[in-house]
């Protein structure tokens, strides 16, 4: 089959750092499913991964987290899905990526694709969709039904893919939502998704955050530069607030100055379950069922921004480079085998 994969890890600009390549087709055992991919959608991780380092790999490397496509094949024990069902999932970071033509996937982390998308605006969710609902309501605790209603969250880069549904979700808990963006284009899309308040994550956001109104605020999503954005961040949360990150840090946060504000600081990382097979692996696979039901009640609006024909090597490296540069909006996807 036709996969995209890695044999040296290279700057994005050689051609060699993404590759055209023939790996074996795989058969669905035990709890996996075979998937036929039809979209896929790339993410900072993919890129992180694909970063230059000393190695190589002696078999290709295939990589991607994000697929939306038709179920082929079933391992014996599953049974909740069958071959036909049309599917989406972003995939275990342990095992080999989506950047393939057919795609071994645990059933468990697998939901079924919202019924009015595409398998191109589909494959723009699932990894987003996951992180942002599990730091919204598993880190975070806010209550997703509304029992929060009126506190504040800012989210801090809410035009890239994580933020994109992060911005969705807090409004529908009923939170007042500040979000962050630079740009026109970006502060234009973090409006159209429904941020109360965009401020400038360029300034000091402790001030920016006063600017709009508020002293502090109850909840922050820290999706950029968490380094960066420490100071202003532990200087903007409320007592007994709580700080989720999803960017890891190079130097050593101060947790001190939580202290005596009692507030909290918790990461969140969407393959934690899949990674160490927790026992509630299941919820996200669940959780990718209620967003299902979210975007088809129309609760939820695409975060893809741009579609991208055929998947190949050359068109993947181009939305690498266009990751790493740190300019996009939304989502990427990528669709359709040549």
């Amino acid at each position: 089959m036709k996969a995209v994969g890695i044999t040296q890890y290279l700057p994005i600009e050689n051609e060699n750092s993404l590759l055209d390549v023939e790996i074996p087709k795989p058969t669905a055992k035990g709890k996996d499913l075979l998937v036929q991919v039809k979209a896929i959608s790339v993410n900072p991780v993919d890129t992180k991964i694909r970063a230059p380092k000393e190695k190589i790999e002696s078999e290709p490397r295939i990589l991607g987290w994000d697929a939306a496509g038709i179920v082929v094949e079933i391992g014996e024990e599953v049974t909740e899905f069958q071959p036909g069902d049309e599917v989406y999932y972003a995939g275990d970071i342990t095992r080999p990526g989506s950047n393939s033509e057919f795609h071994l996937v645990d059933a468990r982390i697998v939901a079924r694709k919202p019924q009015n998308l595409d398998f191109a605006h589909a494959a723009a969710f699932p990894l987003t969709g996951i992180t942002a609902w599990e730091a919204m309501f598993e880190r975070l605790n806010i209550d997703q039904k509304g029992a929060d209603t009126g506190k504040s969250i800012l989210i801090i880069g809410g035009a890239g893919g994580v933020g994109s549904i992060a911005i969705q979700l807090a409004k529908l808990a009923k939170l007042n939502v500040i979000a962050t963006a630079s740009r026109p284009e970006t502060i234009a899309w973090c409006q159209k998704l429904g941020a109360d308040q965009v401020v400038n994550h360029r300034n000091n956001l402790a001030e920016e955050i006063k600017q709009v109104g508020y002293q502090n605020v109850n909840y922050i999503l820290c999706l950029n530069d968490t380094d960066g954005h420490w100071q202003a961040m532990t200087e903007a949360i409320a007592p007994q607030g709580t700080i989720c990150s999803i960017v890891e840090n190079e130097g050593r946060l101060d947790m001190d100055i939580l202290k005596s504000k009692s507030a909290g600081f918790v990461w969140e990382f969407m393959f934690t379950r899949s990674m160490y097979q927790t026992e509630d692996m299941a919820e996200q696979g669940n959780l990718l069922n209620e967003l299902s039901k979210l975007i088809e009640d129309g609760a939820i609006i695409t975060t893809c921004n741009e579609i991208v024909k055929p998947i190949d090597a050359k068109n993947l490296r181009d939305v690498h480079q266009r990751i790493e540069n740190g300019r996009t909006i939304g989502k990427i996807v990528l669709a359709e085998w040549n």
